[in-house]
């Protein structure tokens, strides 16, 4: 069905939440009051098409002022941006965060994910469900993942308004989750970031050094503990010179695909077209990832320093950091130091009076998972569905609005600092030959002290969750997410290496370690694996779109017997997996069936 301009009005609340991203309208053709030259030219149109990239913040701005997206309001928008009804409606309704149907201001996002699940979610939804029902002027959303695995279950309440308010509650419970959702600025003000690293002041740590050391405000603060020394370094060394040191360090991406991030930049910064963008992912939406959280919540100069390395070394004036909807006290704290960086002359015109000129812009996600991969994000940032594009050209060579891009995550970013400031040499000397640095890991689940923890690449499995304070009757730990693979605690000595889990027959993904016992319930763990996936699935290719369905449906079946004759399942779940791994277009679907394989193959789980 096609979509065109309906007779549907904005109300004054939504144009107001329009024209305060975008300004007043200049012309009717922009949804502005019609006057006599209207009606012999338009005006405005090229402008309005070079601003697609408006658009999901358009969307975010009605949202988050009314709560939902109406036909008057969507219809405003694309005037505004001469954006196709049909094109925004369905980027609108791609979005699990948004709503083109009415619903109450109040939004309750209830964490369903792996580690709540494991932590008790599911009693704490029907709890809060038997509080808040129907006239309650509270929506509840059962939620994947949001990024608050070490502190599970957890919970998140927006509510829409000028300002939109949100509140954090983790660990949840009923009344607290209640409270929440019904008054978010009365409730208790969620823990600082390094509540989340037990290894806090520890003076041998690199990436995390400055967590709970530095005021995450001040920028004074942050150049007092050595920030912006880096970014001076670089200078020094000009474009290619830093681009060398990054090759000679041996970094790697830190997202999982582990490329050589030295060969990504070079091959960006060598391309004639222009101009050249800098992408930074922090959409980490594997459950069980939440170290750039912690990273962009207690040190947010060092992301913002380190994306003006990036940025300087391939010649990019214009950098867009992607954040995950679901992180709104992130959001706010790197937009306030971005702010304060352009105030002090470090980004802008003439950063550090080197003629350098780069601004830094935030795009926030709106729950979808699939944004996590370089060209979803591109799409979502231009203004269209989050889908994979088919690869090549890569984005080295056609990237964000088609030119030459480097996208790396916020961990990735972050080792740039510690590369200049000690020099490649010694920092390939931490970690072993293959995997060079420190490593952060995402440590939740049955274990003592879940949080983020920094260790070098080589130290083993067992080294860490004994770090972590694992529970006794450990029963398995997943590696990588939900994407990753399951090892047995007789596997502990695994080596914590992108070559040591692959030769262990599993992957290290982006650091997520989960360590379940004999408590939790491997079965009803894995189904909420496939639904997951199924939920997540962007559906552009028949592979993922229906594999996802039918590996769900086989799991469900499987439950529903308790395991009893579940052969013939598992034979198609074989069939269906295969098929995933070899013609999905994205990792999402060549991945949505290793977690459960290996749970079938290594940790006998129907047997």
């Amino acid at each position: 069905m096609d979509l065109h301009f309906g007779d549907s009005k904005p109300t004054d609340e939504e144009r107001a939440a329009v024209d305060a991203l975008l300004g007043p309208a200049e012309s009717s053709w922009e949804g502005g009051d019609r006057t006599d030259a209207d009606l012999r030219w338009a005006r405005g149109g090229r402008a309005a098409r070079d601003r697609r990239d408006l658009l999901l913040p358009g969307l975010h701005a009605v949202n988050d002022r009314i709560g939902w997206i109406s036909e008057g309001a969507l219809g405003y928008l694309c005037r505004r941006l001469t954006v196709p009804p049909a094109e925004a409606y369905g980027v609108a309704t791609f979005y699990a965060m948004f709503s083109v149907t009415p619903r109450p201001a109040t939004v309750l996002h209830m964490c369903t994910d792996l580690a709540c699940m494991a932590a008790g979610a599911g009693e704490l939804c029907a709890g809060v469900e038997a509080r808040l029902g129907p006239g309650s002027g509270v929506s509840i959303e059962r939620s994947p993942c949001l990024g608050l695995c070490e502190r599970a279950p957890a919970a998140l309440a927006v509510r829409a308004g000028d300002p939109v308010r949100t509140a954090v509650s983790a660990p949840a419970a009923v009344e607290a989750a209640v409270l929440a959702a019904s008054a978010p600025d009365a409730a208790p003000e969620e823990p600082s970031a390094v509540t989340a690293v037990p290894q806090a002041g520890d003076p041998s740590l690199v990436l995390l050094r400055r967590v709970g050391v530095v005021d995450p405000s001040s920028l004074d603060d942050y150049r007092a503990h050595g920030g912006y020394t880096a970014l001076r370094r670089a200078f020094e060394l000009g474009p290619a010179g830093v681009i060398r040191e990054v090759t000679d360090s041996g970094l790697v991406g830190r997202g999982g695909a582990a490329f050589p991030t030295g060969r990504k930049w070079q091959a960006t910064a060598s391309q004639p077209d222009h101009p050249h963008y800098v992408v930074c992912n922090a959409d980490e939406s594997e459950p069980g990832t939440f170290k750039d959280r912690v990273l962009m919540e207690g040190d947010p100069y060092a992301l913002v320093e380190a994306v003006t390395i990036a940025s300087y070394a391939i010649s990019a004036h214009r950098a867009f950091v992607y954040i995950r909807g679901e992180y709104p006290r992130a959001v706010r704290r790197l937009q306030y130091a971005i702010d304060q960086a352009r105030a002090r002359g470090l980004l802008g015109d003439d950063i550090l009076g080197q003629g350098y000129r780069l601004d830094i812009e935030i795009r926030r996600g709106a729950g979808a998972y699939i944004c996590g991969e370089e060209t979803a994000l591109f799409n979502s940032i231009e203004g269209y569905r989050g889908e994979p594009r088919s690869k090549p050209p890569f984005p080295v060579e056609r990237g964000l609005f088609g030119k030459p891009t480097v996208e790396n995550n916020v961990e990735t970013l972050v080792n740039v600092l510690p590369i200049l400031t000690m020099g490649a040499p010694a920092y390939a000397a931490i970690g072993t030959g293959r995997s060079t640095g420190p490593k952060l890991f995402c440590v939740s689940g049955s274990v003592e002290r879940p949080g983020v923890y920094e260790l070098p690449f080589g130290a083993t499995l067992g080294e860490l969750l004994a770090l972590a304070g694992v529970r006794d009757r450990l029963r398995a730990v997943l590696l990588g997410g939900a994407a990753g693979g399951f090892v047995r605690p007789d596997e502990l000595g695994v080596p914590l290496t992108f070559e040591g889990t692959r030769e262990a027959g599993t992957t290290l993904g982006s650091g997520v370690v989960m360590a379940f016992d004999d408590t939790v319930p491997l079965p009803r763990l894995l189904l909420r694996i496939a639904e997951f996936f199924r939920d997540e699935s962007c559906g552009q290719c028949v592979p993922c779109r229906v594999g996802t369905v039918r590996q769900e449906e086989a799991l469900a079946r499987i439950v529903e017997r308790t395991g009893a004759g579940a052969a013939d399942d598992i034979a198609l779940l074989r069939d269906v997996g295969r098929a995933m791994r070899d013609a999905s277009i994205c990792g999402l679907g060549q991945t949505a069936w290793n977690a459960v394989e290996s749970a079938i193959d290594r940790l006998g789980a129907y047997e």
